[in-house]
């Protein structure tokens, strides 16, 4: 979430996976693990924009609600960090096909205002968004990998403001 203005739709990673991406975040990007906990972005980074701050809440939850409801829990694997291109950013990439894609369409065509995003959808989790990285630390943070189970279980609803931190603006339970 960091450098954006607008509502992202993220899913926060419980359990192992999490607990690994926490990690090497603090290891790596001390500033990313203070500012936001390990999450997907699956609406405002890629495929489509976030969803502009003028928005009514209700309006989002009675058009999340259904999706949420008729969603199950996704279990997804995370593949080999990779670095965006012309950038420090790196992340852990998901497959963009399959479960996750479909998630993000019916959000997509949910009849909800988004904006534009630069990127085909990429769905992934950073691990280092902030410092400057040396070819050893590129290095070593390429030749990590997070084995354990990637699980959506959840979507968290943020409202971005920079420079202020965002805010939490409601949770659905994916219970398909």
């Amino acid at each position: 979430m960091p450098a954006s203005y607008g509502i992202f739709v993220l899913s926060v990673l419980p359990g192992e996976a999490g607990a690994q991406v926490k990690a090497l975040q603090e290891r790596f990007d001390p500033k990313l693990a203070r500012l936001t906990p390990p999450h997907v972005t699956i609406i405002g980074s890629s495929g489509v924009g976030a969803i502009p701050t003028d928005t009514p809440v209700a309006r989002i939850r009675e058009a999340l609600e259904p999706i949420a409801a008729a969603t199950p829990p996704l279990a997804l694997r995370f593949g080999a960090p990779k670095r965006f291109m012309q950038t420090e950013i790196v992340s852990l990439p998901l497959d963009p096909n399959g479960p996750l894609r479909a998630l993000h369409e019916r959000i997509a065509r949910s009849g909800l205002p988004f904006k534009r995003s630069r990127f085909l959808f990429s769905p992934h989790c950073t691990l280092s968004f902030y410092p400057t990285l040396t070819p050893e630390t590129e290095r070593a943070l390429l030749a990590e990998r997070v084995e354990a189970p990637v699980e959506i279980r959840q979507l968290q609803l943020y409202e971005t403001r920079d420079p202020q931190p965002s805010r939490l603006l409601f949770e659905l339970a994916l219970a398909g």
